[in-house]
């Protein structure tokens, strides 16, 4: 009876130890991601954090398509639905240059300049100006610097080929792309929200 009741003791102390190791392994995954910033005129946009007040507040021009597909400045008093996503939005850098957005809203209904960047993604084709291209920095490299080659040596736990480099993570997304010589030509940064994808700028 004695070593039955060892043997049942023992089990539950192994169940606990191992429950014990995956709780810790995945707060410690968690805890090790963290976020790459992008930088546009010395000023950091942190996906998941940035307003896109902050981003007027740089004295960018904020775009987003409206019901009529007419591409508008942002006003950054209308207000948002509680808990949606929002789509089609753009930062301009220059005539040629500009990122796409994507910004969120949580539990209450806020004003629009008041939502959280959730999804940046830059797209760099073709734009040889380096006046430009260096204004804009990933993860503290700027975009003029930031080769194929780079990318391997700043993240060698991430996956992908000579002409893409990509993270998954719990919390932030990265997609790196580059051209046939290694060039940066594009690239998004995302962090993940759970909420309603149907929210539109109508």
């Amino acid at each position: 009876m004695k070593r039955k009741n060892i043997l049942v003791l023992l089990g539950a102390l192994l169940f606990l130890l191992l429950a014990g190791c995956e709780e810790g392994g995945a707060s410690s995954q968690k805890a090790e991601e963290t976020l790459c910033p992008v930088t546009l005129n010395g000023t950091e946009i942190r996906v998941g954090e940035t307003t896109v007040q902050a981003v007027l507040d740089m004295g960018l021009d904020v775009t987003w398509t409206d019901e009529n597909y007419q591409e508008v400045m942002v006003d950054p008093a209308q207000e948002l639905e509680a808990e949606s996503y929002y789509t089609g939005g753009s930062i301009w850098v220059s005539d040629s240059i500009f990122a796409f957005i994507s910004f969120v809203t949580e539990e209450e209904p806020i004003p629009l300049g008041q939502a959280v960047i959730a999804r940046l993604e830059f797209q760099m084709y073709g734009e040889e100006d380096p006046a430009v291209l260096g204004a804009i920095e990933f993860d503290g490299v700027p975009v003029t610097e930031f080769t194929r080659d780079k990318a391997g040596e700043m993240y060698p736990d991430w996956t992908g080929d000579e002409n893409m480099w990509l993270k998954y993570g719990l919390e932030y997304s990265y997609d790196l792309n580059f051209d046939t010589d290694g060039k940066l030509v594009k690239f998004a940064v995302e962090k993940k929200y759970d909420v309603d994808w149907t929210g539109s700028g109508e």
